[in-house]
């Protein structure tokens, strides 16, 4: 698919690997929803972005939220062709941790908004694209979705979010196979160690020895590098009911 005058919404689109998808997007001639639960921020760069930008306050986790960014895109550029789901949070503890036993909220929280919030997303999205024209190809729509290598190497304190990430990169074929039939793709990425947000608040000697842990580049990864296999997914069209890692080569150890 040709992302040339097609629209997209970008979950988590207002920072990290979601900015910089969205970014990516709109130079190539797309048309993007930013999605977000941070309003300043989403505002301020759907207005950089320019006429082809808008912004949605989302809740990823919430049905009525997610059909308001989905609705938001249809009446402003006339249909939704894409979804990129990047929202997400991180929730680290130990299953026995000093304090006595994983927080269960916690977890729930974690998985809500990893695992549950895809799903509200793809849903929502995929019945809007199930309407649209084919292209020359039979396809309606692509959705990419975020998995993380914590899905193979999950390390000691993140029961919940390797199991909320372990959820998206299970979703991905079932979701494939069903949606095949309506010509729309699912793809996951497994990103490793990436500059976002959730990694600066770690301690510099943190970043250091996480960095070094790759084997090449030995550095973070870059949102714009996330984005470009983004767009690698959205036009080529043998990309389907995978999971992609995006890591340098990094395998995570225990802790």
């Amino acid at each position: 698919m040709d992302p040339a005058s097609r629209t997209f919404i970008v979950t988590g689109g207002a920072s990290g690997l979601g900015a910089g998808t969205a970014r990516q997007l709109v130079a190539r001639g797309a048309n993007v929803v930013v999605a977000d639960v941070n309003a300043p921020a989403g505002e301020a760069l759907a207005g950089q972005l320019g006429s082809t930008a808008r912004f949605a306050m989302t809740d990823v986790t919430s049905p009525e939220s997610g059909q308001a960014a989905v609705d938001l895109a249809i009446r402003e550029f006339g249909s939704l062709d894409g979804l990129v789901s990047c929202a997400g949070i991180l929730g680290a503890a130990r299953i026995i941790g000093r304090e006595g036993p994983h927080d269960l909220a916690l977890f729930r929280k974690v998985v809500e908004v990893n695992l549950v919030g895809t799903f509200n997303m793809l849903r929502l999205a995929a019945t809007a694209m199930s309407v649209n024209a084919p292209n020359s190809e039979g396809e309606r729509g692509v959705i990419v979705n975020t998995a993380s290598i914590a899905v193979f190497e999950g390390q000691v304190g993140q029961a919940a979010y390797a199991a909320s990430k372990g959820g998206v990169a299970s979703l991905t074929l079932p979701a494939a196979r069903e949606l095949s039939r309506l010509g729309i793709r699912v793809v996951a990425i497994a990103p490793g160690l990436f500059d976002t947000a959730m990694m600066s608040a770690a301690p510099d000697a943190v970043r250091q020895s996480l960095a070094a842990q790759s084997v090449f580049p030995t550095r973070f990864g870059r949102a714009d590098e996330f984005a470009q296999l983004v767009v690698q997914i959205v036009e080529n069209s043998m990309f389907n009911g995978t999971v992609v890692r995006l890591d340098g080569a990094v395998r995570m150890q225990a802790k």
